[in-house]
């Protein structure tokens, strides 16, 4: 919480105006492309990590698929999660997200400017009918991100385990999966500091249908889960564990 009243105040004579560009940008009847939407947030949101103090080290996104229509499947650490993968993702992407979160000022605006969807995990017809759209949007040539554990996790850089149903529109939509490791996501907002920080995204080797056709969604589940793990341990710093 200290971070986000930092970045704020950092940016006090800003946020007018950046408020306004993301209400504007956030109509349903805006006549911007995905792409122009999205260049500005990636600036804005880039800004913003700057002034809080936050370093994001990106890896790895020369593997994202030539093809738009691709789903990035991130472990989840908190609030920031979005700043990193929005600061370090090149190409649009929408995202789906607890439909509670949408009640927060700004993240309604940011989510509606993406295009993503709010799900109810305890509805589960609204649940099958977000599998639906996000398979007919990613076979039209959209990217999202879906964050697998459901929730965030509280064991910092220790993945918790992936739930098989949030790789049913990939499976249904026949596209890449993109594995994508966070680290130390979680100290940006959750150690209450303003020091700076350094945290990590990690794209990782992308599963082309070929590559998972045949297998059960817990199977791909497991197989994602244990990549991006893996990739934690490799890379994370000692001591933050």
């Amino acid at each position: 919480m200290n971070r986000i009243i930092y970045m704020v105040l950092r940016n006090i004579y800003r946020v007018p105006f950046w408020f306004y560009q993301l209400c504007r940008l956030c109509r349903a009847d805006d006549p911007h492309t995905e792409e122009e939407r999205y260049e500005f947030l990636h600036r804005l949101v880039k800004e913003v990590n700057r002034t809080g103090r936050v370093k994001v080290n990106c890896f790895g996104a020369e593997k994202l698929p030539e093809k738009n229509g691709f789903i990035l499947f991130p472990n989840h650490q908190g609030l920031f999660d979005s700043l990193a993968l929005i600061e370090s993702c090149p190409r649009p992407f929408g995202i789906v997200i607890k439909k509670e979160a949408l009640k927060w000022i700004l993240v309604k605006q940011v989510v509606a400017l993406l295009r993503g969807i709010g799900i109810d995990r305890e509805d589960i017809r609204a649940s099958l009918e977000v599998i639906k759209q996000v398979t007919n949007e990613v076979r039209q040539g959209r990217n999202y991100i879906i964050f697998p554990e459901g929730t965030r996790s509280r064991e910092e850089n220790e993945v918790l385990p992936f739930k098989a149903g949030t790789f049913k529109s990939a499976v249904n939509a026949k596209c890449p999966i993109v594995p994508v490791a966070l680290i130390d996501c979680y100290r940006p907002f959750d150690l209450s500091s303003i020091r700076r920080e350094s945290v990590q995204v990690h794209f990782l080797d992308p599963l082309y249908p070929e590559m998972y056709t045949g297998l059960k969604t817990k199977e791909i589940a497991e197989m994602v889960h244990d990549q991006i793990q893996e990739a934690i341990n490799r890379n994370r710093r000692d001591g933050n564990n």
